[in-house]
């Protein structure tokens, strides 16, 4: 029976909800790939790369389903083992190494969404912040560039300011949280939307799409889905923030609108496998795009998942999908 490698972060000690999850989705990986009539073998990613190497060389893995999101809890470092898998020439699974790289840095990404004309929120990043001062209006949201699964966003993510030595000190103090290096986004008030895509044949198939729906908030209460709303099983965000996939016929062509940027962020950075890309929508019914993710979350329980369920696609085939995108067929 041909072996596969499933490569997942390494747990460090006293590790987050959103890192122990990871195993949560390896082991479910790995049991569609063993009814798929593949060996899987679950091996933790970490910065011994001489280590990594000697396990690949070790297994022969005909493949690796790659299901790494940080290393040892950097996010910025996603792009790490994909890299050594191209170096060593080991098929992998999800989108390659500069996709990794140019969407999980928020900022580059941003860059390149502005320069094909795909809308998304204006933004700062703290050395545009350093420069001569400059005036502003409006609430900014302050973000980390790296890491993903709302690390270090919560309400006072959320600022208001009217020149950038204000935004610079709100970056500054909330540095700690952030995992590092982060920037300053435009907050946009209203509905926010995850649409997934999954490969097919005839291109990116867009799953149904979700909306996060914030039921119960109080006036005044901003609604944004972070880190408690993720992750905080008992917190009031997790509690009254729900996902919805019924819609009424007014929004159909929002959702067509949100279907075709979605496409377009697939194509522009070149991914492969599967991705989330996430939206505001403005009081005037403008979408925003806010991230892409790529190689996002395949937990039973994850956004991607509900979307797969909601398509009425078995997750066995799901990952069989995956892996036809990457040129990996049974009995390589």
């Amino acid at each position: 029976m041909p072996k596969a490698l499933i490569l997942y972060d390494r747990i460090v000690e006293q590790g987050n909800p959103d890192q122990k999850d990871t195993l949560v989705q390896a082991h479910a990986v790995g049991q569609a790939l063993a009814d798929s009539g593949w060996e899987p073998v679950e091996v933790p990613f970490s910065l011994d790369l001489a280590g990594f190497m000697k396990t690949i060389q070790s297994i022969k893995p005909a493949f690796v389903f790659n299901l790494v999101e940080s290393v040892e809890g950097h996010g910025r470092l996603i792009y790490l083992a994909s890299a050594l898998m191209d170096l060593v020439g080991v098929p992998y699974t999800g989108s390659k190494t500069d996709s990794l790289y140019t969407t999980s840095n928020k900022r580059i990404a941003k860059k390149e969404l502005v320069n094909v004309g795909i809308p998304t929120p204006r933004s700062f990043s703290e050395a545009e912040l350093k420069a001569a001062p400059f005036s502003l209006q409006g609430c900014f949201i302050v973000k980390s560039t790296w890491e993903h699964a709302s690390i270090g966003l919560g309400e006072d993510s959320v600022v208001a300011a009217s020149d950038s030595r204000q935004l610079l000190r709100a970056l500054q103090q909330r540095r700690a949280g952030l995992g590092g290096e982060g920037f300053v986004e435009a907050y946009i008030e209203g509905r926010e939307f995850n649409l997934s895509l999954l490969a097919s044949r005839d291109g990116p198939e867009v799953l149904p799409p979700a909306e996060m729906r914030f039921d119960g908030y109080p006036p005044g209460k901003l609604k944004m889905l972070d880190y408690r709303a993720k992750w905080e099983e008992d917190s009031f965000e997790c509690r009254h923030t729900r996902r919805n996939f019924d819609f009424s016929m007014s929004d159909r062509p929002l959702l067509q609108r949100l279907s075709e940027l979605a496409r377009r962020c697939w194509s522009l950075f070149e991914i492969r496998g599967y991705a989330r890309v996430d939206f505001r929508v403005d009081e005037k019914n403008r979408p925003w795009v806010l991230e892409i993710n790529a190689n996002p979350c395949l937990s039973p329980d994850a956004g991607f998942i509900a979307a797969i369920d909601r398509a009425g696609i078995p997750y066995c085939r799901m990952v069989e999908r995956i892996l036809e995108d990457s040129g990996i067929e049974k009995g390589i």
